[in-house]
């Protein structure tokens, strides 16, 4: 086999099934106490041009908890049905001020050797003000696994 096979080599987290994130949405806590990285996938499928922001936060607890938002390093593909991503960005506490174009996604990508100790679990948002219908995703790949070749350790609970 050449290249990565992710549901053999990582673990994927439907972080936030592809929703109406209208007023906002956030997506499930998860950890990264068995894992090494996360790359974080946001897609935006139809915006209106509201302002909106994307947080990532690290966290005590599954629910609950201290949430503090963290900066992270960020790649984006703001062209309307692009496929080719810009350059390493470096998000700050601020987040990110989405691209009002449509069918557009975001890489996010965290070590945990980032996080604060005590918080290995990420939770992601995305904040919208506005009350027209928004489309997006976000799903994690986690790698890196503390447990080599073995079944993938959950990351939600």
């Amino acid at each position: 086999m050449q290249g990565m096979n992710i549901a053999e080599m990582g673990h994927v987290v439907n972080v936030l099934p592809p929703k109406d994130v209208s007023g906002g949405a956030t997506g499930d806590r998860f950890t990264m106490k068995n894992y090494g990285h996360a790359t974080i996938i946001v897609q935006i499928g139809v915006t209106d041009e509201a302002t909106a922001t994307i947080l990532v936060k690290e966290a005590t607890a599954e629910t609950g908890g201290t949430a503090t938002a963290i900066g992270f390093n960020y790649y984006a593909e703001t062209t309307a049905d692009g496929d080719t991503l810009g350059a390493k960005t470096v998000a700050t506490t601020a987040g990110i001020a989405v691209s009002p174009n449509n069918n557009i996604f975001y890489v996010i990508e965290i070590d945990a050797r980032e996080l604060s100790d005590g918080s290995p679990w990420i939770e992601v948002s995305i904040t919208d003000v506005s009350t027209s219908a928004n489309l997006a995703s976000i799903v994690a790949v986690l790698s890196g696994s503390r447990f080599a070749n073995a079944e993938s350790a959950t990351a939600i609970a």
